[in-house]
């Protein structure tokens, strides 16, 4: 029962990958992204890994893919103009492709398995949950390198935010300090307009 489990998510993963690339309707891609998704933290569930199969559906399936699909539905995209333009590139992704397909072969030509005793491979622990060695290998053993690469996505982020802010001195903005401290007597001003005559 293992094994057919292992094949019918292996078999859904790469057809649900396959049809994300070359369905015409970007909403159909992102619905077997999902199903892409959901097949492999089947596979997860399989290897005993329930904590990362639940962060794959919860996060990946519940915010991520949900996004794209609002986003993909609510923007008005000529997508017939995209695929025009997409044509001119057509033979630079084509050499790109086979330039990664060759990395990929040279790269599994040479992978060699290691045995050593001195291989940093996580720890087996018995007797424990899925989710209390996952945050041992991630908070004890990898704790520098952890901590290092969410800096690095937050200097990443920061970034990202100011190559995109721009102020423009064309639009009225609300400047809340100047309201607080305006003198309510100068707020407000009573007149008295005589019949026929404006302000």
């Amino acid at each position: 029962m293992m094994v057919f489990a292992f094949y019918l998510f292996a078999i859904c993963v790469c057809v649900a990958g396959f049809m994300v690339v070359i369905s015409r309707n970007p909403v159909h891609s992102v619905l077997w992204l999902i199903l892409c998704f959901i097949s492999a933290a089947g596979l997860f569930v399989l290897q005993g890994a329930e904590f990362v199969a639940m962060l794959l559906v919860i996060v990946y399936v519940g915010a991520v893919a949900v996004l794209f699909l609002f986003v993909v539905m609510m923007l008005d995209i000529d997508f017939a103009a995209l695929k025009g333009e997409l044509a001119r590139y057509l033979p630079l992704a084509l050499v790109m492709g086979l330039v990664v397909l060759a990395m990929l072969g040279i790269a599994y030509g040479n992978w060699e398995t290691s045995v050593a005793d001195n291989a940093r491979a996580a720890p087996i622990v018995e007797n424990t949950l899925n989710t209390h060695a996952l945050g041992l290998v991630l908070y004890d053993r990898y704790l520098l390198p952890f901590q290092l690469a969410g800096l690095i996505l937050l200097v990443a982020m920061i970034g990202a935010i100011l190559l995109t802010l721009r102020h423009r001195r064309d639009i009225k903005r609300q400047d809340v300090l100047q309201q607080m401290w305006r003198d309510p007597a100068k707020a407000m001003r009573m007149t008295n307009p005589k019949p026929g005559q404006g302000l």
